[in-house]
């Protein structure tokens, strides 16, 4: 155990959230400012939160040390036997 913590990058806890199956949610880029040249398109586009891409969600969770990972599914055959 090394005598030291992990911790996780403080702008990236702000700015990305893990969702319970390990997946990296993000707000849209690019509306801050600057509405007039954009297109129509693309601020219609940028709403909301989208999900990161498999290698942008692996360069998220270098510095997410803490965060959480990609829960195990168990076959539902066993999770049936298992109730009985």
């Amino acid at each position: 155990m090394p005598g030291y913590k992990l911790k996780t990058k403080s702008a990236v806890k702000k700015r990305f959230k893990v969702t319970g199956s390990g997946k990296v949610k993000a707000q849209a880029r690019g509306k801050r400012h600057g509405m007039i040249k954009r297109t129509a398109k693309f601020i219609r586009n940028a709403r909301g939160t989208m999900v990161l891409s498999d290698p942008d969600i692996k360069r998220i969770k270098q510095f997410m040390p803490n965060a959480r990972r990609a829960r195990k599914r168990r076959p539902v055959a066993a999770t049936v036997a298992a109730a009985e």
